[in-house]
């Protein structure tokens, strides 16, 4: 059985009708307790610490290249992998791994819709014992693509292709909360909480397309446009970018360390 039609967004009942199929690994980045509560059978344990790097104070940054591959491989992925990845916390953590997977040029990959609240909340069957990764070789295919940095960024300041989508709270957006060394926003984003995009009535899922699309359309973050997503860290904004995946949107970037390199780095401008 194949895992070649699988879906970029995946319902519990279509994961759960492919638990058997060939080359499928499903990784779990729940709290380490709800794991062992409970998993989708066969789901291997990723701690999000170990996909992400920090140098103190921008955190939320890509790992290099060597520890992604050993990350990977440890984890049990090679190039026919298809990996189906959940949390326990709406989304944000499974989809930073789909988005790091993606600039490591690997893109077998779905996101559980409603991830472990889905999953246990509709009567789906579970586990709870402890699954050990069968290792694998996973090799790195940088790709650049999927990444804005700084640099790119404050490249296209004031660009009328390019919207910044900030998606941090309200709060944060105007500078009333304050994470990094100084507050606010980059120049000319626009701001859309990302938890607009999760419907609270149906176990945490991503919205209908229909209401994504005018949402994002009401802030000015629109199709015909590059779409570069931030947040913190690069943590909640990843979420979105898959959401912006999913919507067929052709081009779209994430910003690793996002607010947390922008606001505590004093050559760059804050509005």
């Amino acid at each position: 059985m194949s895992t070649d039609n699988l879906p970029l967004l995946i319902e519990p009942d279509i994961l759960e009708e492919s638990l058997g199929y060939d080359n499928l690994l499903i990784v779990d980045l729940s709290k380490p307790d709800n794991y062992r509560k409970l998993h989708v059978p066969g789901a291997v344990h990723l701690d999000y610490a170990q996909i992400v790097a920090m140098r103190k104070p921008v955190m939320g940054l890509l790992p290099d290249d060597d520890t992604l591959e050993k990350q990977f491989s440890a984890l049990g992925i090679d190039t026919d992998t298809h990996v189906v990845a959940y949390d326990d916390e709406g989304g944000g953590r499974a989809a930073r791994l789909l988005w790091t997977l993606e600039t490591a040029g690997h893109e077998r990959f779905s996101l559980l819709n409603g991830g472990l609240h889905a999953w246990a909340n509709e009567g789906h069957r579970y586990d709870n014992t402890v699954v050990t990764p069968v290792a694998k070789s996973f090799v790195v295919q940088h790709r650049d693509t999927p990444i804005a940095r700084s640099d790119y960024i404050r490249e296209h300041l004031g660009d009328s292709t390019c919207c910044l989508l900030d998606v941090r709270s309200p709060d944060e957006y105007l500078g009333v909360k304050k994470y990094a060394e100084r507050a606010g926003h980059i120049p000319g984003a626009v701001n859309m909480e990302w938890t607009q995009a999760i419907d609270a009535g149906r176990n945490l899922r991503f919205k209908p397309d229909t209401e994504l699309t005018a949402l994002l359309d009401s802030v000015g973050a629109t199709p015909d446009k590059q779409v570069i997503c931030y947040c913190q860290t690069h943590h909640r904004s990843a979420h979105t970018y898959l959401v912006l995946k999913q919507l067929g949107y052709p081009d779209i970037k994430g910003y690793p360390g996002s607010w947390s390199d922008w606001g505590n780095d004093p050559s760059l401008p804050v509005e």
